[in-house]
């Protein structure tokens, strides 16, 4: 195993007091298309490697390829909704690398005219501040295939006994959306990196045009980041972090690179401009290649396609088909629930409102809604370090339980019970409510016996009770509702005693 040698770094809150952070972020989605972005090949995660190909997707000669209209249909949607122009016409090109994972030698992709460009995104961190990301293009190209590294360090290339090429995934369309810089974050500069990639996640979701799960690479983030001396001086030397592909992975690379280039740049260094690789087990980075430049790539027109010239009809359709957007939905559902701003901040912050609003719509309550999935359900996939849609319960099913409680069949105690079974596999809330037994005892027959065996137990109760004095009662209601195993309604039972102790 390669051990990465140790790296200077400064506190990040002594380096952001003494340099301004300028990020720049290119996130790389995956369109969910049936086939690939220049051929018939379909697109299919986990699918033995090396079957889901065609001579397009392993670069054979004299294959050629096709465009994808789903794909290019896809990318208009996400240049709408992220405020773009859609280019009346635009074209591909190809851009020259030699790697494995390439079989043609080049990527197709688009350089000078991209699909969409000149755009920007509000992006709403945790306390509710607005940053606005100006986006400089959003462009179509087609994805690599996948190297496997046997025997590295952390599945790297150093120190691997051989390597493995799957072209599964050569070909699948893909969307790359490219920001302008983004001053003046300071020490906030990792939150506005996340948020701004979970702001887009959301946004891809919203619009279907793919499942943007982050943990499948369907959404990945690489991550420019500079230092400069003050906010009027010019930028500095940048890093790219390659292919991040969690909200938290994304905030921890930017510190992780605030802090060392902060030590660089305080030794009298220089910092070089390159890719780099982003290591989960230690949040840091280590160098992968000297970063190249456009003109390295030798870009000129793809001469086997023909330009894209997406019609102004065409594109006017797409944009009336596009759903609600996260951030105006939001707004709405906000005033709709009545939640306090901090309420559905929090919610908005725990990936909770998908969640929510799908419960409200199987019947409950907001306020319902927000308590279980904000209290137990959020305790619960803290301590399993889990998310919230990870868990083996749904949106209909919190919504039955709270249908339990508000018939009043289950008392909240007895509802955390059933939620306990629910989650165990057990069932609907229904049937763990009925296998248990936990249903509040409803006929007044049990509850007197319970009562008459209580007061027969402490017969001074009933004379202070008779006394004026109400305190007591507690202990008899106690006693019922043990007698009971919690499945007494309190109120009733109260009300019970009363007449009991008049009679």
């Amino acid at each position: 195993m390669t051990t990465r040698p140790a790296v200077a770094l400064v506190d990040f809150d002594d380096a952001v007091r003494r340099y301004d952070p300028v990020l720049g972020i290119e996130v790389h989605v995956e369109l969910g298309t049936a086939t690939k972005m220049f051929d018939g090949a379909p697109v299919t995660f986990g699918a033995e490697p090396n079957t889901q190909v065609t001579p397009v997707s392993l670069g054979l000669p004299g294959a050629l390829p096709a465009v994808n209209r789903k794909a290019v249909e896809s990318a208009i949607k996400i240049g709408l909704a992220l405020n773009c122009e859609i280019a009346p016409v635009c074209r591909f090109a190809r851009k020259n690398y030699f790697y494995p994972d390439v079989p043609k030698n080049f990527q197709t992709s688009q350089y000078d005219e991209p699909i969409a460009f000149d755009g920007w995104l509000d992006v709403e961190l945790s306390d509710g501040e607005v940053v606005r990301v100006e986006i400089e293009r959003a462009h179509m190209e087609e994805d690599a295939g996948k190297n496997t590294h046997v025997g590295g360090h952390d599945g790297r290339l150093q120190g691997a006994e051989y390597s493995l090429v799957d072209y599964n995934r050569a070909g699948i369309p893909l969307v790359e959306i490219v920001t302008r810089p983004i001053p003046g974050t300071g020490e906030r500069a990792p939150e506005v990196a996340a948020a701004y990639v979970r702001t887009l996640r959301d946004i891809f979701r919203a619009l279907d045009v793919s499942e943007a799960k982050m943990e499948r690479g369907n959404v990945r983030a690489d991550v420019n980041l500079s230092l400069r001396a003050t906010p009027d001086s010019p930028l500095g030397t940048r890093t790219e972090t390659k292919n991040v592909n969690s909200f938290r992975s994304v905030e921890r690379a930017v510190r992780y690179e605030v802090s060392r280039q902060a030590a660089v740049l305080d030794a009298g260094g220089t910092v070089i401009q390159e890719t780099r690789h982003f290591h989960e087990s230690d949040a840091s980075t280590s160098p992968g290649r000297v970063k190249s430049d456009a003109e390295d790539y030798r870009y000129f027109p793809e001469p086997d396609l023909v330009p894209v010239a997406p019609s102004r009809e065409w594109v006017e359709e797409i944009r009336a088909t596009l759903p609600e957007l996260p951030a105006a939905r939001r707004r709405r559902l906000d005033g709709e629930w009545g939640f306090a701003e901090a309420e559905m901040r929090d919610v908005v912050n725990a990936g909770a409102l998908d969640l929510l609003e799908a419960t409200v719509r199987a019947g409950s309550s907001p306020a319902a809604a927000r308590k279980w999935w904000m209290g137990e359900l959020a305790r619960v996939a803290n301590a399993g370090e889990v998310t919230l849609e990870e868990l083996a319960i749904t949106p209909a099913q919190v919504a039955q339980l709270q249908g339990l409680v508000d018939s009043g069949r289950l008392n909240d105690k007895l509802a955390r019970q059933a939620l306990e079974g629910v989650l165990a596999g057990e069932g609907d809330p229904e049937q763990v409510a009925a296998a248990r037994g936990l249903e509040i005892v409803s006929d007044d027959g049990p509850l007197l016996e319970a009562i008459d065996a209580a007061l027969a137990a402490q017969p001074d109760i009933a004379e202070k009770i008779r006394g004026g004095n109400l305190g007591p009662i507690g202990a008899v209601i106690g006693a019922v509702m043990k007698a009971t195993r919690g499945q007494a309604d309190a109120g009733r039972v109260r009300e019970l005693v009363l007449e009991r102790v008049a009679s």
